[in-house]
């Protein structure tokens, strides 16, 4: 009997035991936890005293990226491209959709239908036109390069050989040399030497390069004799000479060339969408500025604009999956006014 009660008796202390050590536990968590709060409102009353804020530090923002940086850059309106110099049509549309007055638009039929007068050209109706024509016949080789940069020379031919209008082949080649030249003086040198980016541009774009140079290059004296003694010979040509008549293997456009750059340095697909049409927006608004359609105010409110940003996202949308064998002028009035600009009498852009 003695035997069990001391049994009972052991049992009975090991619980007190363990509900002790239980309530020791759960005050020393309730001590850390209100030492934790009091350490917390300790720092807060310094910081309040010395008026510091914490903030990430800049090597931790999103900002501080190469991507970003390339960003700003290629995104900025100081760009040298020579935009400036190329109103996309607008000289032309203005000139060619003047107001005339009701003794000058009558009907060719007959004087007693009712005369009617032109709407004066605005800014507003001529945006939409311009960036729509823009996406649809651009925006897919943009696209397709930043996709797939080692097509860039491919994708470059191809747009060459769409390209209706003259005036406007003659200002997509401008910039897009001009891009190129950006790039080998400039850009190419920020990119670390070692980087996966560096070697891509130096396997797509200082062959590209070479290829350019060539086309402008004179033929050497060998090809020239053997051109000419060809040439002499129509059974071996065929009648047909070679050298300086031959086609040139790249022009540089600017809508290729735009797209690989931006993904070389490290632009998402979407990013270098935007920019790319945005940037012809300011283009446009610039042009308007200087050729006398509102001010520098207006043109921030409408770059600035709700309307603007919906556009340009409502055509990345539409021109998202389009290949470039499907890309064409869908607005052909465009190519009427960017193609009548050099007959006009008195102008003040290239184009």
């Amino acid at each position: 009997m003695s035997q069990l009660q001391h049994e009972r008796a052991l049992s009975n202390d090991a619980e007190v035991i363990e509900d002790e050590i239980a309530d020791l536990e759960r005050r020393l968590a309730e001590a850390k936890e209100r030492q934790r709060q009091a350490q917390q409102q300790r720092s807060v009353v310094q910081e309040s005293n010395l008026g510091v804020i914490l903030v990430p530090s800049p090597s931790q923002t999103i900002l501080h990226s190469t991507a970003n940086h390339f960003l700003l850059l290629l995104s900025d309106s100081a760009l040298p491209l020579g935009s400036f110099a190329f109103s996309s049509g607008l000289e032309s549309y203005l000139a060619h959709n003047k107001s005339s007055s009701p003794s000058h638009s009558t009907s060719f039929v007959t004087n007693k239908l009712p005369k009617t007068k032109l709407p004066p050209p605005s800014f507003t109706s001529f945006l939409p036109l311009s960036l729509s024509s823009y996406a649809s016949t651009t925006l897919p080789y943009v696209l397709a390069a930043h996709r797939d940069p080692a097509q860039l020379a491919l994708l470059d031919d191809t747009l060459d050989a769409t390209i209706v209008c003259t005036v406007g082949r003659r200002a997509s080649v401008a910039q897009g040399r001009a891009l190129l030249s950006i790039w080998e003086r400039s850009l190419s040198s920020s990119l670390p030497p070692s980087s996966t980016s560096a070697e891509a541009a130096a396997a797509i774009l200082k062959p590209f390069s070479a290829l350019l140079r060539s086309a402008g290059a004179p033929p050497s004296s060998t090809t020239t004799s053997s051109s000419s003694s060809s040439s002499s010979n129509p059974s071996t040509s065929g009648g047909r000479s070679s050298g300086w008549n031959d086609p040139p293997p790249v022009s540089a456009h600017l809508p290729p060339l735009f797209g690989a750059i931006c993904a070389l340095v490290g632009l998402s697909l979407e990013q270098t969408a935007y920019v790319y049409l945005l940037s012809h927006v300011k283009a446009l608004v610039s042009a308007a500025v200087r050729a006398g359609m509102f001010g520098p105010y207006q043109a921030q409110k409408t770059l600035a604009s709700r309307q603007v940003q919906e556009m340009i996202g409502a055509l990345m949308e539409k021109e998202w999956e389009r290949g470039v064998e499907e890309a064409g002028q869908s607005v052909p009035v465009m190519d009427l006014w960017i193609g009548r600009h050099e007959v006009l009498y008195s102008r003040i852009f290239n184009s």
